[in-house]
Order: structure tokens, then C-alpha cells, then sequence
């Protein structure tokens, strides 16, 4: 299949969807086996080989315009597994800070443990990011649009900076999704997706996903097999059902995200609002360079009164963990997505008791707009 002459649209149906070879199906079968016979290729779940992982797996390659794809059993399985399996004793990796929480803990915690060094930097200028590099270096990793500020970081400028000093770049893309971003494109070596966010799309499900080069892909492949992270036959089967649907999805997510953010910024009750689609973001020209697609369905906003009684107001829009879902939620980060972290640590990165963060569904968009005027009226 010629990706470059076949757009996301039919890549998100066709691409690994190999259908039932058995009855001729247009659905791929779930193939539940953990034991099959050994003769040509050993199949096992732990190897994420079996057909079920193979589809999902051909599926995001496809859309990400990579060569190969890993899906394991959350997003985190999928950051630690790339993480480690290109770092050993003694080496660093450099982090931009305003991270997803989860991946800051698991930082904080656990790197160290394995004697692996790390710091976080403000990536948004090149050169203070370029003077965190040191000799141990060994990765650079990412996030943007970022969780929940969505800051932008310049995916060209840091893939160059990698380059430069002979290191390998990994970003969690899942914000944006392949349908808005594809930093492979950008000189990127390593795409990570929290799966169970726009990937599976219905808030039913956890998985995560890798892509990569051939190469890259087969040494994270090798860790993950030690690791066992691998992911279901049932969930794989839902993973590729949900990503049939994720470009129609995401647009219409897009398109009533930017409507939310130009109407949140008019009102006087907000104090701020973080879209990477709104020209007043700092970081607005760079997205609209490396986010083709559009500039995703995720927001943020800093309201001037009780954000828990703004989001007990709310019909439509659910008060709940995680996102990415065709049902449009809100939470606050401070008690959530970054509740492992010290009052200290999120003050210092910017993340209020008063900061929203809106994942917008795929809801007619005026009613979503109606239902937040009625979260923020008297």
C-alpha cells in the first residue's frame, strides 16, 4: 500500500485490516490462542506477534507514517519499555519538563533505581535545552502538545538538535494523534501513544502503542518481550475497530475544540485559556507548521472562581480521569493527572487548583458551548 498517495481516512480502515482469511469476513477475527503450532513462526502474545497485535500494529505504523508498531498494555508500558530499552547503567536522559504526571513519577521513582540519570529542562528554547546535554546523554524525550498547558515544542528543532549530538528522540504523541501530527516526519526516531485516550476513543479500553523504524522497533520489541507488556486478542480487536473511526473522530473533535477555546477566551469568568490553535498562544505558529491536521481536541483554562462548582453545573461535559473519548470530560489536573506531584512541583509548573482540563467529544459542538455557559453563569 502506497502511504505517501493514500490519505488517513482509508489508511484508518484498510491499513492492517487483513480480514477473515477463513470465511472471507470483512472484520478481522479475534484470535484468542496463547498456543499455536511452532512449525513456520512461534506465535505468543508475549512476542506481540499474533494477529490481533500484528493488525493493530500495521495500523499505526500506517498512520504514522513509520515503519513498524509495538501495541502494549498502556501508554506508560509503552514509554518505560522505549525508555529503557535504549538507555543502560550510567547514561541520561533528558526530559522536557510540563510532562504528562504519570511519566514525571515514573521518572522520579524509578529511573534512579537502575542507576539511570535524568534531568528536566524547558524545551521551548533550543539553546537552554541544547546546555542540559551531557556526555552520558543517550535520549531526548518530549511531549507536545503538552499535558494539560499544551505547550508546543519545536519537533524539527529538537529532532536536529538530536542529530547533532547522536542521540535518540522519543515524544508521546498521544494529544495530537496521528491525525493532527506525525513527528516522524519531523526527524522524530520514537512515537508513543497512550492508546486508551483518542487511540481506542471510547473510553473503554488500555492499551498503548510504539512505532518506529524496523530497527528501533525490533531492540524496544526485545525489552518489551522481557518486560511483558503485551496487550489481548479481545482488546486488539477493539483497539483496530476503534481506529476505523479515529479520523472522523478527531476532526470533528478539532473543530469544536477551536470553536470551545475563541469562545473561553471572550469570557470574563476565565482567566486564561491553553489551545495551540488560538494565534494568542505562544506557540501557535509552530503547531500550525508541524500540526497539519488540525490542532486537537484537548484544552485548557484557568477560571477565576470554583472550577468544582463550574463542573457540577455541566449536563453534557463529564467530570471524570483520562480523555480522548467521544464523550467530552473535564477534570482538574491538581487532582488528577498530576496529583503524584508536590504542591511545590506544580506550582512550578504552572498547574493551578483553579486550571481545567477539557477533552472535547464529538458532541454537536453548540451544545458543548452551551453547556460550558451554563458551568460558568451565576
Amino acid at each position: 500500500m502506497a502511504r505517501s498517495k493514500t490519505s488517513k481516512l482509508t489508511l484508518s480502515v484498510h491499513a492492517g485490516s487483513k480480514g477473515d482469511p477463513q470465511y472471507h469476513g470483512l472484520v478481522t477475527p479475534i484470535y484468542p490462542s496463547s498456543a499455536y503450532d511452532y512449525e513456520s513462526e512461534v506465535l505468543y502474545p508475549r512476542y506481540f506477534n499474533t494477529p490481533n497485535q500484528r493488525a493493530v500494529a500495521e495500523k499505526m505504523a500506517a498512520l504514522e507514517n513509520g515503519e513498524d508498531a509495538i501495541v502494549l498494555s498502556s501508554g506508560m508500558a509503552a514509554i518505560m519499555t522505549s525508555l529503557l530499552a535504549m538507555v543502560k547503567l550510567g547514561d541520561h536522559i533528558l526530559f522536557q519538563t510540563d510532562l504528562y504526571g504519570g511519566t514525571q513519577h515514573a521518572a522520579l521513582k524509578e529511573l534512579n533505581r537502575y542507576g539511570i540519570d535524568y534531568s528536566l529542562v524547558d524545551v521551548t528554547d533550543l539553546k537552554a535545552f541544547e546546555k542540559g546535554i551531557r556526555p552520558t546523554t543517550r535520549v531526548i524525550y518530549i511531549e507536545t502538545p503538552s499535558n494539560p498547558l499544551m505547550k508546543i515544542t519545536d519537533l524539527a528543532g529538537v529532532a536536529k538538535l538530536a542529530r547533532r549530538h547522536g542521540l535518540i528522540t522519543v515524544i508521546d504523541n498521544t494529544f495530537a494523534s496521528p491525525v493532527n501530527q506525525n513527528p516522524i516526519d519531523q526527524g522524530i526516531d520514537i512515537v508513543t501513544h497512550s492508546g486508551t485516550k483518542y487511540i481506542g476513543g471510547h473510553s473503554d479500553l488500555c492499551c498503548g502503542v510504539v512505532v518506529a523504524s524496523k530497527k528501533i522497533t525490533q531492540k524496544i520489541k526485545a525489552s518489551a518481550v522481557n518486560f511483558g507488556g503485551s496487550l489481548d486478542s479481545y482488546t486488539c480487536y477493539l483497539v483496530e475497530r476503534s481506529l476505523k473511526t479515529l479520523v472522523l473522530r478527531v476532526r470533528q473533535q478539532n473543530k469544536s475544540a477551536l470553536a470551545i477555546a475563541r469562545f473561553l477566551e471572550a469570557e470574563p469568568q476565565v482567566k486564561r485559556v491553553n489551545y495551540p490553535g488560538l494565534k494568542s498562544h505562544r506557540g501557535y505558529l509552530i503547531a500550525k507548521r508541524q500540526m497539519p491536521g488540525g490542532f486537537g481536541g484537548m484544552l485548557s483554562f484557568e477560571v477565576k472562581g470554583d472550577p468544582e462548582k463550574l463542573m457540577k453545573k455541566l449536563n453534557y461535559i463529564k467530570r471524570a480521569v483520562s480523555l480522548g473519548g467521544v464523550e467530552s470530560s473535564i477534570n482538574t489536573p491538581a487532582r488528577t493527572s498530576h496529583a503524584k506531584l508536590s504542591l511545590a512541583e506544580r506550582k512550578a509548573a504552572g498547574i493551578s487548583d483553579k486550571l481545567l482540563r477539557l477533552s472535547v467529544g464529538i458532541e454537536e459542538t453548540e451544545d458543548l458551548i452551551n453547556d460550558l455557559k451554563n458551568g460558568l453563569g451565576d
